[in-house]
């Protein structure tokens, strides 16, 4: 593993701003911008229960995870033509652009779109046309991954995958995700073992509000390579010990996390718990809109916060490519840029 020098606090700041990284746990409907929801509720005539931007913006007050997908569910009801999806899709990645996000693997909720007539090639096809061009005029990488919504039925999640199969070279994986307590992991053992039939990858969200239970379920039953959240798995030392030993990656949140009071204060965040004991453990913005801040938002505070150091941040960043879909080709030449920026940055400190 390469050497991190040490950095001052300042130069830190900086250079998480700086580093190549990788975005693995971005819901693409949680990167609405309230602006672009009230722009797109004009286009298409949609009614919305807030009088302005701002308004929208002060019902971002939350106590759970529910009560963030009252709200998250009723933005996305502004999307229905494949060019709002585009448009959703590609500020986005302009905007991980800024932030040095070298790859991104984008979660979508096809389900919450279907339910309201809309067509899953609408969806997959805005999406992913952004995902093309976003590469070709800025050098991002992104894919896509389907995502089950798990406080709906398995049966749901069968047709959804169906809906998508005349698509699915547009797509890399599959995901669960939504109300998690009271809807574990094996509710959809079928689906994912029909899933991993047709080659594509599988993740999870498990033990954010879950319990460790749920981790080992989504590993164990759905067989998934990554954890999306997992933090709650520190109090589980045998899950720790099983995380750890086979590499599973975990992509955490942070301001998710706060914002959702999982952690009410950042201080008390056990990501460096996570790092320090060899987990695979990542940074992401989950649902940047709603939770405060994007990837580098994310970076900055929590080490702020906790005062993890550039060996930290070198391993996030260096984790997160390792724990992607991406060709082993793609990960070496971000992993080398990945250094050669520490290197830069220990050179003018």
């Amino acid at each position: 593993m390469f050497k991190v020098p040490p950095l001052a606090p300042q130069r830190l700041q900086k250079l998480l701003r700086a580093m190549p990284k990788a975005e693995l746990h971005i819901h693409i409907e949680g990167s609405l911008e309230p602006e672009l929801i009230f722009a797109l509720a004009q286009r298409n005539g949609v009614p919305l229960p807030y009088a302005s931007v701002e308004a929208l913006r002060q019902a971002y007050a939350f106590t759970n995870l529910q009560s963030f997908l009252d709200i998250y569910y009723a933005g996305a009801s502004v999307l229905l033509h494949e060019q709002d999806f585009y448009d959703m899709a590609r500020a986005y990645l302009a905007r991980a652009a800024i932030d040095n996000v070298a790859h991104a693997e984008i979660f979508f909720d096809p389900q919450t779109h279907t339910a309201r007539g809309v067509a899953m090639e609408t969806v997959i096809n805005g999406l992913h046309r952004a995902c093309e061009d976003a590469h070709a005029e800025l050098g991002i990488s992104a894919t896509l991954i389907l995502c089950f919504l798990r406080h709906l039925s398995e049966e749901s999640a069968f047709e959804a995958l169906e809906q998508a199969q005349p698509l699915r070279d547009k797509i890399v994986g599959v995901g669960l995700d939504s109300s998690e307590v009271g809807h574990p992991p094996e509710k959809f053992a079928r689906v994912f073992a029909r899933c991993r039939e047709l080659g594509l990858h599988l993740v999870a969200h498990a033990g954010e509000e879950g319990p460790p239970a749920y981790i080992w379920s989504a590993l164990d039953v759905l067989k998934v390579e990554r954890i999306d959240h997992g933090v709650q798995a520190v109090h589980d030392a045998a899950l720790m010990q099983r995380l750890a030993q086979d590499r599973i990656p975990l992509t955490v949140c942070p301001l998710s996390n706060q914002k959702l009071c999982v952690f009410p204060d950042l201080k008390d965040h056990n990501l460096r718990q996570l790092l320090d004991a060899g987990l695979c453990a990542t940074v992401h913005s989950d649902d940047p809109a709603y939770f405060g801040g994007y990837i580098n938002e994310n970076f900055t505070q929590v080490f702020a916060a906790t005062a993890m150091t550039a060996r930290h941040a070198y391993q996030l960043a260096f984790n997160s490519f390792e724990a992607s879909f991406a060709s082993q080709a793609d990960k070496r030449v971000w992993e080398h840029r990945l250094k050669e920026t520490f290197e830069r940055f220990a050179e003018h400190d």
